[in-house]
């Protein structure tokens, strides 16, 4: 089974953004809704793609620089990056097939 990786301010760069795979990050905080509703799809997408996506959550109540970074303005949002670069991201609870499109996209 794949870890979610408990992304910070002080590993995200390291963690995500010189990770030899492409990368998916939740944005998420514990008094939010609809993260709760997210947190279980990116459960489920970190043991299906386990060793070609790298799955992280970054609790933006408690790491503000890298969710300011990233200009977060409503959670969750969830970030993919590619080579170092944010290359897409949904914003909202949506169902999993958004999240399946845009990562099979991303490992290609």
């Amino acid at each position: 089974m794949s870890e979610l990786l408990e992304l910070t301010d002080s590993n995200f760069e390291s963690e995500v953004l010189k990770a030899d795979k492409p990368c998916m990050v939740d944005f998420w905080a514990e008094w939010c809704g609809p993260c709760h509703m997210v947190g279980p799809i990116v459960q489920e997408m970190a043991k299906e793609y386990e060793g070609k996506l790298k799955v992280g959550k970054l609790n933006v109540d408690q790491n503000g620089q890298t969710a300011a970074k990233y200009g977060i303005m409503s959670i969750p949002a969830i970030l993919f990056f590619n080579g170092g670069q944010m290359v897409d991201q949904i914003i909202g609870a949506v169902p999993k097939k958004h999240f399946v499109d845009k990562v099979e996209r991303l490992i290609k």
